[in-house]
């Protein structure tokens, strides 16, 4: 199987993760997709980084799917980075090519259907996002196949969606926002299930002092939990999010789609 696998940050949003030394974020995605099919193969394309790249339909349709990443863009701010992207998931919305995006990959493909996305009033959902219910269609929908009906998710967000895109389908949300939706070719979280301890807790460390004037967290708090997901301890987590396979049951389930079709 032969994936592709989009970038979703700037070069500037980038590098401010880049100094906390995390592995590159299409990197990550691609070695958790190999622990789930070790004969993955894949590519990255890096459409608001390399803006004078184009591609013809031939190229995207050379692959099996497309995986779109998280992102620390926000894309109602409407840059050319962003717009860079927006012309690329419509191109693509229009192929038959089945997709997954976490986070911002949905948010992308809600914009590019018909939806919206905007700032939500609740504030961030960042670390652990509790209690997601998988509803009526998400339990009959094999994103869910064998997933628990409610579950943790790791995640990190601000924005979420407010107007569903056209032709979609809600699958789970918890007390903050939609948490999942699908539509003909695609499948979207508004978690990451490609994330685990380690990853999350560097992105929350690199972003500890906006967590802290958000009043998200003490200090205290931040930086104890930053440790515990360092060395996490299984009676201090739900299975669901400390179970590798539980955890990214979606991507499994995405990839056998993608097998079965």
């Amino acid at each position: 199987m032969n994936l592709l696998i989009v970038n979703g940050y700037d070069k500037k949003g980038w590098d401010k993760l880049a100094k906390h030394k995390l592995q590159p974020i299409c990197e990550f995605y691609r070695d958790q997709l190999k622990l789930i099919n070790p004969k993955l193969k894949t590519s990255f394309i890096y459409p608001s980084i390399d803006l004078k790249k184009e591609y013809d339909d031939s190229y995207f349709l050379s692959f099996d799917g497309v995986v779109w990443t998280g992102s620390s863009l926000n894309i109602y701010d409407n840059t050319k980075e962003i717009k860079n992207q927006i012309n690329l998931m419509k191109k693509l919305s229009k192929l038959p090519i089945k997709m997954f995006g976490s986070c911002w990959g949905m948010q992308m493909f809600t914009v590019c259907n018909g939806g919206q996305v905007t700032k939500n009033i609740k504030g961030r959902e960042i670390g652990i996002a509790y209690n997601i219910t998988i509803n009526q269609h998400g339990s009959s929908h094999p994103l869910y196949s064998k997933k628990p009906k409610i579950f943790d998710a790791f995640a990190s967000h601000v924005d979420h969606i407010t107007t569903m895109p056209s032709n979609s389908k809600v699958l789970s949300e918890n007390h903050y926002s939609i948490q999942a939706l699908s539509s003909a070719k695609f499948w979207g979280t508004q978690y990451h299930p490609e994330f685990n301890f380690k990853y999350t807790g560097q992105i929350m460390n690199a972003r500890k002092k906006i967590l802290l004037e958000e009043n998200l967290f003490s200090k205290n708090q931040i930086e104890g939990l930053i440790k515990d997901f360092k060395k996490p301890k299984s009676e201090s987590y739900s299975k669901s999010i400390y179970d590798f396979k539980l955890r990214t049951l979606e991507l499994a389930n995405w990839l056998k789609w993608i097998r079965q079709s």
